[in-house]
């Protein structure tokens, strides 16, 4: 807290992502703030154990500035505390908020029916669970890992993952966990998980371990070094030969040319205008926005449709209104949906400003038919298998390449995971099994060596 509040900060943000903060904590924390620092302090936290109404009056009666709550339905588990809860509890005191509980209450109406439309991206979590005090994963990211445990198919082992996660970060010596090192503690529970692996197997230098690139990269010091370094053993692991920066990871990066970098944009879509918010986002995010920008290209401007029709599509008969620009308004009203031809689309007929057409487009809900892949033989040195379900994201070989040990062979991506596979010795390709964009199975024969 010193150093931030001698390099010139304004304010000090205790956050607390995993809710762990307990009120005797908060107390003390809070105090020695006040006490050695002129500066306002808020604390932040979220409510996945339930106590956290507790730990907020706690740093209130302590002397916090500010607090983070939230509108009573959108409240609870892995979001913050309730605002209403928070008013009501400080009415009449000499920390009396000045909101006006009436006020408040009334805005509740709105915000439960907008929880009622994003209900099933929620966590899957329905209430309070004290398994955080032991698992530590922050709020923000709990419904994230739930959502990519069930595109691996690891669902119903999402108690185990908590369980890998809480090893993973034992690991990777108990980083401090948010955006993105938290990810990364993530994807490394989720690998273990997926391959059946234990924290002794990890930790065994003589185990062959396939490990997400984003373990790869924070092992190479690319988010930084966590107070007392990361544990040697891990370290040599992961990146074998290679000595990892254990300075600030910006310290040697060349100026960054952001007129050839927004050119490189372009130049990807010509026919995309791009403000400075969008650049900002290719800046921060390539992949995500330049995916999205494809998206937009392929499908349209998707934002301007209600967000039940973008969500759920529309029933016959049904009408929406869309304004895709200032004045330009679709009115849009669905007739019927055709049934799936041997091709797999479907016909759509609607009408369009009261104009009746007719589209092709795939139907997602028929099955397409396809072969199953073979299967990486276990044991075999020669068969490169895939360490989890996912999409091949890149192909880096062809056949009757040569390859030497530690070169890249191909990626996998997953729910935002991304795992690089490498030559585990000099060999030759015999075959290659996969494409770029390919969905694979756990264990599918990718790369065939020889």
């Amino acid at each position: 807290a010193a150093q931030i509040v001698a390099a010139g900060a304004p304010v000090l943000a205790g956050k607390d992502m995993a809710g762990r903060l307990r009120p005797a904590a908060a107390t003390r924390l809070v105090t020695a703030l006040r006490e050695r620092f002129d500066v306002p302090v808020h604390v932040h936290t979220h409510d996945t154990a339930g106590g956290q109404l507790a730990t907020l009056l706690a740093a209130s009666a302590a002397g916090a500035d500010a607090v983070d709550a939230a509108a009573a339905p959108m409240s609870g588990t892995t979001s913050q505390p309730s605002l209403s809860g928070l008013v009501a509890a400080l009415a009449h005191t000499d920390r009396d908020t000045g909101i006006d509980l009436a006020a408040v209450s009334d805005l509740e109406p709105y915000w439960e029916a907008v929880r009622h439309l994003y209900r099933p991206f929620e966590s899957g979590l329905p209430g309070p669970t004290g398994r955080v005090y032991r698992h530590e994963i922050p709020g923000g990211q709990l419904s994230n890992l739930r959502q990519q445990a069930i595109a691996l198919g690891l669902a119903d082992d999402f108690e185990l993952i908590e369980d890998m996660y809480a090893a993973a970060d034992r690991i990777l010596g108990r980083v401090p966990k948010v955006t993105p090192s938290s990810k990364v503690v993530g994807d490394m529970a989720l690998m273990m998980v997926s391959q059946g692996l234990s924290r002794a197997q990890v930790e065994d230098p003589k185990s062959d371990v396939s490990f997400p690139d984003s373990v790869i990269d924070m092992m190479r010091g690319n988010l930084g070094q966590p107070p007392g370094g990361f544990p040697d053993g891990i370290v040599k692991k992961v990146l074998k030969s290679e000595k990892p920066n254990t300075e600030r990871p910006g310290k040697h990066l060349a100026p960054a040319d952001f007129d050839a970098l927004r050119k490189e944009l372009q130049d990807k879509f010509p026919d995309v205008e791009f403000d400075d918010e969008d650049f900002n986002g290719y800046l921060m995010y390539p992949k995500v926005f330049t995916d999205y920008v494809a998206r937009h290209e392929e499908y349209g401007p998707v934002r301007v449709l209600p967000t039940m029709t973008y969500f759920y599509g529309m029933e016959p008969e049904e009408q929406i209104t869309a304004e895709i620009d200032p004045g330009k308004t679709l009115e849009i009203r669905l007739i019927t949906v055709g049934e799936t031809q041997d091709d797999g689309e479907v016909r759509v007929f609607f009408e369009l400003n009261g104009q009746p057409r007719t589209v092709r487009v795939p139907d997602r809900k028929a099955k397409a038919s396809s072969a199953a892949r073979p299967k990486a033989e276990v044991g075999n040195p020669n068969h490169i298998g895939a360490p989890m379900p996912g999409v091949v994201a890149s192909v880096s070989v062809q056949a009757g390449a040569q390859v030497k040990e530690g070169d890249l062979l191909l990626t996998i991506e997953a729910m935002k995971m991304e795992t690089g596979l490498h030559a585990e010795r000099d060999a030759t390709v015999k075959a290659v099994h996969v494409q770029p964009g390919g969905q694979i199975d756990a264990k599918d024969l990718l790369i065939e060596l020889e």
